[in-house]
């Protein structure tokens, strides 16, 4: 048996598929000293008893693009390293059993056109055609993917470690990773056990794909993975006489799937109430094991099997499997270097598409891993996203409840989560829940989204259509266009930055210009060294050298951390100011009125003009307001003590019943935003799209002497846009965007849409996307007919770079 070196350059934690693709993707990239430690045998831990579903339709272009690449590789594993993976494209067929899944597996379909993955809507009766054994009564729709398959889990795991094993890395089994050797911020190395002998490697880096232990192991290497293991069922028949090679089958709305195996079908159940195991940590010594058999837990999802598939009736149960995967707090898997430390990756969590995702996350890992930067947008995944709350095992065990059966859940736009909920509140929570609203959650926060009317039921109604807050929504924003409104943005993320060389700092990171007077308010990106944007923030000066960063809620760590990573010898503290102050919103042409009703300062533009901050005193509190606006109105942000927060909130309340103001939710912003053009980050601009084809020159100061991403500036502004970010409004007021529906020029597919709302005031729905535009001027770019592919139907829309509400900006400004 061999034992580990003394050394080496990365250490893998964990030998399943996942830490298998790691090092063989390092290995591909000629990385020497990879040393890949499994406790037990290899796959012992989820990989081996995995369904081996291997689909290629994601949640977004990059995710598909992964899981496309899964495909391709295993599909060659074979040939390159003789261990055979089982892999064949058999096809895939998901049902829909009501009207709402139709429109969700049409939709899909449309997106997956957009992403670049062959797909056909099918009827009932062709739905019949090619899966014959399958009752079609209620069926009102099918979705078939040509190229999805299936494969052998344990094998793909298997092939991968033998190629990497070919281009040199070590993989050891049967050893336990038991402590680590830290230094500050990095792993220094850690300490094995083998049997009896114990020892310790040095290393330069450490990977964490420990799978349902990454939690533990993380804790052990100083990060957080947010990941709980849930039981997982399915069974085996006996052989079927005369089963032939099917496609996958998946029928959401019974929570089942289905997969032909050998002339066996496997039945296996994402259940709408799942159950945790292994809350006091997961055994070391778990290999190829089993959880104890549940049968009344999953005799409902096997009663609407056989009544789905009647040949299930007849065939014999060959086994019953219940076995553990790990599940994140959003369905989406972690990925990248944890934040907490500047040597240990995470790949782990994969919420039962290990198969489907390894070849792909391995990939994209290495590539950041060697590079040191992304190597395409991973914000959908990147551990970083995770808040440190997360990682409390009891929110864990109650969210991993809802998790596993959101994978099969209808997919509703705004649905929200409802397990382990009320974890982080702004001091108006109380007050905001007495005025109806109905709350979100996001990032842990909860978020007032709407206001139901006296009588109206505060909780959602969820639908492709309508919803039953469409109106609400139209009211707020009516109010907010037409007279002030109020909402609450206590979730920013406000991060202080403060020391002798923090405008140096700034200006070195930032795209825009930060030595500015005190009070003013700069709107700029972080971007990265390709031009793309990895954050969008604004940068209030406070004092001469104490600034605050405002970043989106689920980007504060994120932008925290790359701040932190590109400090150097900089004199600069940053520290979390979030939960420190609270931050009310109030927007509208009576906005300046209402604050003079309650504050003696002075809001003129001559005092405060946009763009500027000051102190005021307002009610008996003390406050700072931003004048800025995300809805593209008059209107402040009131920055104020969480301490006094409630105060200013009643104050503020109690003045604007005079002036009929209106309480607002985030659903409301999110409309006005989109009518006004405003981009959002995480889907209107990410790290891979270049901040001049956002349409966000204007924030980038080119006349700085240096900055990160300067030079891409300089070098697109001379060879010119490839692409531009393009506003859409539909002629049809009628059907609904959400995001990722297929943008159409001139008939031909040219890209999809990166976000998509409902603009009451225009009174058509309003998108955003990137359209192709190389050589091209605006004019001809624009000259175009251009049609949005709403499920299968092309309406069409009108296109201007433009926005379509106040394209001017006066309406801020006055």
């Amino acid at each position: 048996m061999a034992f580990p070196p003394s050394s080496a350059r990365v250490v893998i934690i964990g030998g399943g598929v996942i830490g298998c693709s790691v090092a063989y993707h390092l290995a591909k990239l000629g990385w020497q000293d990879i040393v890949l430690l499994e406790r037990k045998q290899l796959t012992s831990g989820t990989t081996w008893h995995a369904a081996g579903l291997i689909a290629q339709l994601r949640a977004t272009a990059n995710m598909t693009k992964l899981a496309r690449y899964s495909q391709e590789l295993y599909g060659k594993l074979e040939e390159e390293t003789g261990v055979a993976t089982g892999f064949r494209r058999c096809g895939s067929i998901t049902v829909a059993l009501t009207d709402e899944r139709r429109e969700e597996i049409l939709r899909q379909a449309a997106m997956a056109r957009a992403f670049g993955v062959q797909v056909e809507e099918i009827s009932p009766g062709e739905v019949k055609a090619r899966y014959p054994h399958l009752n079609t009564d209620g069926v009102t729709a099918g979705v078939y993917l040509p190229r999805d398959g299936q494969g052998d889990p344990a094998n793909i795991a298997l092939a991968l470690a033998k190629g990497a094993r070919m281009k040199g890395a070590q993989i050891i089994e049967n050893t336990l990773v038991t402590g680590i050797a830290r230094d500050s911020r990095r792993i220094t190395g850690v300490n094995w056990q083998q049997g009896a002998e114990t020892a310790h490697i040095a290393c330069d880096m450490v990977v964490n794909c420990a799978g349902m232990w990454g939690h533990q192991v993380g804790r052990m290497l100083g990060t957080n993975v947010p990941l709980q293991a849930c039981e997982h069922f399915y069974i085996v028949t006996e052989n079927i006489p005369e089963l032939t090679q099917l496609p996958v089958l998946r029928v959401p709305d019974e929570c089942a799937y289905y997969k032909e195996d050998a002339g066996k079908i496997l039945l296996g159940a994402f259940e709408p109430r799942a159950k945790p195991w292994g809350m006091d940590g997961i055994p070391s010594d778990f290999e190829f094991d089993q959880l104890p058999e549940d049968f009344d837990h999953f005799e409902p999802i096997l009663e609407a099997a056989v009544a789905r598939m009647p040949m299930l009736a007849a065939a014999g149960i060959h086994t019953f499997f219940n076995g553990p995967e790990s599940f994140t707090p959003d369905d989406a898997y972690h990925l990248g270097l944890a934040p907490e430390m500047d040597n240990v990756w995470v790949a782990a969590g994969f919420n039962s598409i290990g198969i489907q995702s390894a070849g792909g996350a391995g990939m994209a890992l290495a590539q950041w891993m060697d590079a040191g930067d992304k190597p395409f947008d991973l914000c959908d995944v990147n551990i970083a996203r995770m808040e440190p709350f997360q990682g409390n095992r009891t929110y864990l065990a109650e969210r991993a409840t809802e998790t596993l059966g959101l994978l099969y859940a209808d997919h509703f736009p705004y649905r929200q989560k409802e397990t382990a909920r009320g974890i982080r509140r702004s001091p108006m929570h109380a007050q905001l829940l007495a005025h109806g609203a109905v709350m979100g959650e996001f990032a842990g926060w909860e978020r007032a989204n709407w206001f139901a009317d006296p009588g109206q039921d505060a909780e959602y109604r969820y639908s492709w259509k309508r919803q039953n807050f469409f109106g609400n929504v139209a009211a707020e924003l009516h109010a907010l266009r037409t007279n002030v409104g109020l909402y609450d943005m206590s979730s920013f993320g406000k991060i202080r930055v403060e020391g002798r060389d923090v405008c140096a700092f700034l200006n070195h990171i930032a795209g825009g210009q930060c030595d500015v007077p005190v009070g003013r308010i700069v709107y700029t990106q972080f971007l990265n060294a390709r031009g793309g944007i990895e954050a969008d923030v604004t940068i209030t000066r406070l004092e001469e050298h104490a600034y605050l960063v405002v970043t989106p809620a689920a980007t504060r760590l994120v932008d925290q951390t790359w701040m932190r990573r590109h400090l150097g010898d900089y004199n600069v503290v940053l520290t979390d100011m979030t939960a420190a102050e609270a931050v009310m919103a109030v927007m509208g042409p009576a906005s300046r009125t209402l604050l003079q009703m309650v504050s003696p300062d002075d809001f003129s533009n001559a005092v405060n003009p946009f763009g500027t901050a000051q102190e005021i005193e307002i009610g008996m509190a003390r406050a700072r307001v931003h004048r800025v606006s995300y809805v593209g109105e008059l209107g402040w942000e009131i920055y104020v003590s969480s301490d006094m927060a409630a105060h200013v909130f009643e104050v503020l309340h109690a003045a604007g019943q005079t002036l009929g103001m209106k309480l607002c939710g985030l659903h409301m912003m999110d409309c006005a935003r989109l009518e006004k053009g405003f981009r959002h980050f995480g889907h209107d601009i990410t790290c891979e799209d270049h901040v001049l084809e956002a349409g966000l020159g204007f924030a980038v100061k080119t006349d700085k002497p240096t900055f990160i991403g300067r030079d891409s500036v300089l070098r697109k502004r001379e060879a010119g846009l490839a692409k531009r970010l393009v506003q859409f409004r539909l002629r049809d007021p009628e059907p609904l965007l959400y995001h990722h529906e297929p943008i159409l020029r001139d008939g031909q597919l040219v890209g999809y849409l990166s976000s998509g709302a409902y603009g009451h005031t225009l009174g058509a729905a309003v998108g955003m996307g990137y359209v192709p535009c190389a050589g091209e001027t605006v004019a001809e770019m624009l000259a175009s007919t251009y049609e949005i592919d709403v499920m299968g139907t092309r309406v069409v829309a009108d296109a201007q770079l433009k926005p379509f509400y106040d394209p001017t900006g006066a309406r801020m400004k006055v």
